[in-house]
């Protein structure tokens, strides 16, 4: 059994749990400050909740993925890799948003989260209701990414989901180290650390999902002789050619496998690829620059001392 491939949902999930355990967190610090820790039970609900809401919404996209490969068997070679290219799309443009947005708005975290749970207990009758749903959507929110990621890589069966467990586990660890013992973690540096590595994962899974859509037109071409035109071959530049991805510019196979070790872990941490056609090339060079680009002048922008030292909790 090949855990390699669990390990870019590991270090998603543990990023995007670390980012909601700092909001459970730190409405649990602020509840301890306003003498309404009645309301602790709301958070552990709305965590359990928010948890559980993920974790159907991953089935169900597993569930609709293979009921429409199966609803005509002989178009399942199409249906299923251009599913998971288009879900590839919608983690790579979600996940990218997030990384960008909340490392710009990390000085802000705290500040927005003690507003929110000010309006919530202001409201007296309907306070926990409040607290739950902030806590709801900080979850869900965090876990629908992770969903998206696992959605676009599912022939890759449940082993990126032991990732996501174990990602929860070490975030929820890290939480409870933070807030509950009051070990001091340079949360900025874990996050930049994180932020890097998520930035070369999405940058692979770009690259991964052209191959989807690659095997997706090809085996629709192969199938429909009317539409063989849809396969642009560059068969006068290099003998191995792919439908839409043009000719072959990488080839490392016999050298650096990506299907074996330390081929395999490149490959789950770092985008690499044994066989890279220009197209996806282009493509991954041109996501590093631009929302890597991004990403680095974020940073700059977003030090703040809030974030450097937790907890919050006040002693």
């Amino acid at each position: 059994m090949n855990f390699s491939i669990a390990l870019p949902t590991f270090v998603i999930t543990l990023r995007e749990g670390v980012e909601a355990a700092l909001v459970v967190g730190i409405v649990l610090a602020l509840l301890k400050k306003a003498k309404q820790s009645r309301l602790n039970s709301w958070v552990y609900a709305g965590v359990g909740v928010g948890i559980l809401v993920s974790a159907l919404i991953g089935i169900l996209f597993t569930w609709i993925i293979k009921f429409l490969g199966s609803i005509n068997p002989q178009y399942t070679s199409i249906v299923e890799p251009l599913l998971e290219g288009v879900f590839g799309v919608l983690a790579i443009v979600m996940l990218s948003w997030m990384l960008i947005w909340m490392t710009k708005q990390a000085k802000l975290m705290k500040a927005q989260v003690e507003g929110a749970v000010t309006d919530a207990i202001s409201q007296n009758a309907n306070a926990g209701w409040g607290v739950f749903s902030l806590i709801l959507i900080a979850v869900v929110r965090e876990g629908f990414e992770t969903v998206l990621f696992v959605a676009a890589n599912f022939q890759q069966g449940l082993i990126p989901s032991l990732g996501a467990i174990a990602g929860l586990a070490v975030a929820t660890a890290i939480g409870v180290l933070l807030f509950k013992w009051g070990v001091k973690i340079n949360i900025r540096q874990f996050f930049q650390v994180m932020g890097v590595l998520l930035v070369l994962i999405v940058a692979g899974l770009v690259m991964s999902a052209l191959h989807h859509f690659d095997e997706a037109i090809a085996n629709f071409s192969l199938g429909n002789r009317a539409s063989e035109n849809l396969c642009f071959y560059y068969e006068h530049f290099t003998k191995i050619h792919s439908c839409i991805l043009g000719p072959m510019v990488w080839n490392t196979e016999k050298i650096l496998p990506d299907d074996a070790f330390p081929g395999i872990i490149l490959k789950s941490l770092f985008g690499y690829r044994d066989q890279i056609y220009i197209v996806q090339a282009v493509a991954y060079l041109g996501f590093l620059i631009s929302i890597g680009g991004l990403y680095f002048r974020s940073l700059s922008g977003s030090s703040s001392q809030n974030m450097k030292k937790l907890p919050l909790v006040q002693k």
